[in-house]
């Protein structure tokens, strides 16, 4: 996917299974880092992720400190922490306080990796019942990244893509297969922004 190197992909309530369904589909040798926040239970176990690590093409994890970030990898965001992105791309994991009543916020992660990756960034907000995920997806386009919120008639809870769409005017307004058919195009073309 030349010009990108990062995908970041931000979901709560109606999200699982947008989120499965794009990474079970995406091919072995998808050639981004895959960041998730999906809002969910504080004590949630790992069986999500190792469900998804079986079935997909690619590695799927969870998240740890200080970890490298490298393509071809899925990572998700672990129960109850924030996940953040520092500038040597590693991960970062706090405790700081909710933000949008979440954590991990979709906020938290979209901003850090807007300022890492810039134009080399691709953010994706899904289903949700609130804001989380509006503010970082427009830091991430003030930023030069491409932006995609999942058309609100398709979504299970439409709060938080309407809210993404308020914020900032995102370059894609489609559907769950509408963005896996437009990540895939991109991985084809020399100049993804066109």
């Amino acid at each position: 996917m030349s010009g990108f190197e990062a995908l970041v992909v931000g979901a709560s309530a109606g999200g699982l299974r947008p989120i499965r369904e794009l990474l079970l589909a995406l091919p072995p040798h998808f050639p981004l880092a895959v960041i998730v926040v999906q809002h969910m239970a504080e004590r949630s176990d790992d069986g999500w992720v190792l469900h998804l690590d079986h079935l997909a093409g690619f590695r799927v994890k969870e998240a740890e400190e200080k970890e490298p970030i490298l393509p071809g990898t899925a990572y998700l965001a672990p129960g109850n922490y924030h996940l953040l992105i520092e500038a040597d791309r590693t991960f970062s994991l706090s405790m700081d306080e909710r933000v949008n009543f979440a954590r991990p916020s979709i906020d938290v992660l979209f901003e850090s990796a807007a300022d890492v990756y810039g134009k080399t960034l691709i953010g994706v907000v899904l289903s949700g019942g609130n804001a989380d995920g509006a503010q970082g997806l427009k830091r991430i386009k003030e930023l030069g990244g491409l932006t995609i919120v999942q058309d609100p008639a398709t979504a299970d809870v439409p709060s938080m893509p309407v809210a993404a769409m308020a914020a900032s005017q995102p370059d894609h307004v489609i559907p769950p297969s509408g963005i896996l058919t437009l990540l895939m195009n991109l991985s084809k073309q020399d100049n993804p922004h066109t």
